[in-house]
């Protein structure tokens, strides 16, 4: 309102009105909004109504705060997140619009959002340029054409500036039911892995609890602990406030291993072959053959989607089953995209020749931690041929131990990726999409903890109980029951 009466002081449409012709000010005239008061913009008319009205009746009536929600942090394996989705299986039905992420699916899903809204940004850009080039070569007076040039700077510092919480309000919208965004949101395994991690964390979380979605998270840190890198600190302690203010934070203080209990307490169920010598390969391709005949189908090779436009060759596949070796999947630059399209595609998975893990293969090893994280998300089965135990896969070799002080490249796309640095430490876009470096700096405990959860994981995928879920809870089978449902609807119609 400052701005809009310095505006007018300055008299600038007087000065406006002696340079232009007949022509422009009928078109000026006939554009001009509705209810808008003489000599101020629409917002500046808007927000004067709105003062008007609240003298007259009162201030709006506010929305009562959102109920509190929870952040479980513990070990690993301590039931975190069987409890999140025992929480989440019992809202269905009762609450309409609610979403579960994984941290490698919600980071995917923000790249490609923000990809999608800058992309949109630079096609405005475009145009508004274009009109603003031609208004300047108009006869206007030089203040006239100095308003256009301020204007069109502020809209671009306000499309960079507030990108983060243009990509929370789409972040749970429902595309199908065109409905807002969700009520609940269940995030597992948050983490500040880098810089982008904590940024877009920040800017899309703070927005979404600020407008009343309830978050249910859990992690292996207390949110004050997750960023010990101390990485974007003031952006991290805006997060940190945030969580606090609207979650209730639960220590779940068991140090028991409950998938290894379960384990232990379970009939063998052989889908892990180690060591690489001739019984245990021998008894992998018989069960990979066994598992061919009961899906009653040829095997061939496949090409299926991964998200941003790219495709996946999958070499053997067969009605839902594939087989990979670990250095075509953990070997060459892909990422949690690619095994997320591998685990919603495939309800069971063979990956054969999987080594110890030492330094020198630390960026593999980091893939198969993604690698498992995203099958066990997905509820798939998993087959296995290795060169060691599950305890004694990262237990390094005899090349030396598993990690030192060298940090690992953390992974949520195709390494290299354009949408990964696109994002400045600062937590915006760089105009043109200029890249950034944007550095991993995970901690040893860090990695360690991905380990342990990586083997308690693939300790229960050996289990009976989550064997048996599988037909229940991978995605092929609900693809399945719901064209089973279209067809048998098609029938009675």
């Amino acid at each position: 309102m400052e701005e809009a009466e310095v505006r007018q002081q300055g008299n600038i449409l007087t000065s406006v009105s002696k340079h232009r012709n007949r022509f422009i000010e009928r078109w000026i005239s006939r554009r001009k909004p509705e209810n808008v008061e003489p000599g101020v913009g629409k917002w500046v008319s808007y927000l004067n109504r709105e003062k008007k009205l609240d003298s007259l009746v009162g201030r709006r009536p506010t929305a009562p705060p959102a109920p509190k929600g929870l952040y479980l942090f513990g070990s690993v394996g301590s039931g975190k997140t069987m409890l999140m989705d025992m929480f989440y299986s019992a809202t269905e039905g009762i609450v309409k619009h609610r979403r579960r992420f994984h941290f490698h699916e919600a980071m995917l899903v923000i790249h490609e959002l923000m990809h999608k809204i800058w992309k949109n940004q630079v096609q405005k850009k475009s145009h508004q340029s274009s009109i603003s080039s031609w208004i300047m070569n108009l006869p206007f007076d030089t203040k006239v054409k100095e308003w256009v040039a301020a204007e069109e700077k502020y809209m671009q510092e306000v499309q960079m500036k507030y990108i983060l919480p243009a990509v929370a309000d789409k972040f749970l919208v429902d595309q199908q039911g065109d409905h807002g965004g969700a009520s609940i949101l269940c995030f597992d395994e948050i983490q500040t892995v880098d810089v982008f991690a904590v940024v877009a964390l920040s800017g899309i979380v703070s927005r979404l609890l600020s407008t009343g979605t309830v978050l249910v998270a859990t992690s292996n840190r207390a949110p004050m602990d997750l960023n010990q890198d101390g990485m974007q600190r003031e952006i991290f302690l805006q997060l940190v406030a945030k969580l606090e203010e609207h979650c209730k934070n639960v220590l779940i203080g068991s140090e028991i291993d409950y998938r290894r209990l379960i384990a232990q307490r379970s009939l063998d169920q052989v889908h892990y072959f180690w060591p690489l010598d001739k019984g245990a390969i021998r008894e992998f391709e018989k069960m990979w053959d066994e598992i061919l005949r009961q899906s009653g189908g040829r095997v061939t090779s496949k090409t299926i989607p991964v998200m941003f436009g790219r495709t996946l060759e999958v070499p053997e596949s067969c009605n839902g089953v594939a087989r990979f070796s670990f250095e075509y999947l953990c070997g060459q630059p892909v990422g949690a995209a690619d095994y997320i399209a591998v685990a919603k595609n495939y309800h069971t998975v063979f990956i054969s020749h999987i080594p110890a893990m030492s330094m020198r293969i630390r960026d593999k090893a980091r893939r198969f931690i993604t690698l498992v994280d995203e099958l066990y998300n997905h509820h798939c089965c998993l087959y296995c041929s290795a060169a060691s135990s599950i305890d004694d896969l990262f237990q390094g070799t005899e090349e030396g131990t598993l990690f030192d002080l060298e940090s690992f490249q953390f992974e949520t796309e195709a390494e290299g990726g354009k949408l990964r640095r696109n994002v400045l430490a600062e937590g915006n876009v760089g105009a043109g999409g200029s890249p950034a470096g944007i550095i991993s700096l995970l901690s040893g405990q860090e990695e360690m903890f991905a380990f342990r959860r990586a083997v308690s994981r693939l300790i229960e995928m050996q289990t009976p109980l989550y064997l048996e879920g599988v037909h229940h809870l991978h995605p092929y089978y609900h693809m399945q029951h719901h064209e089973e449902f279209q067809d048998d609807s098609a029938t009675a119609s």
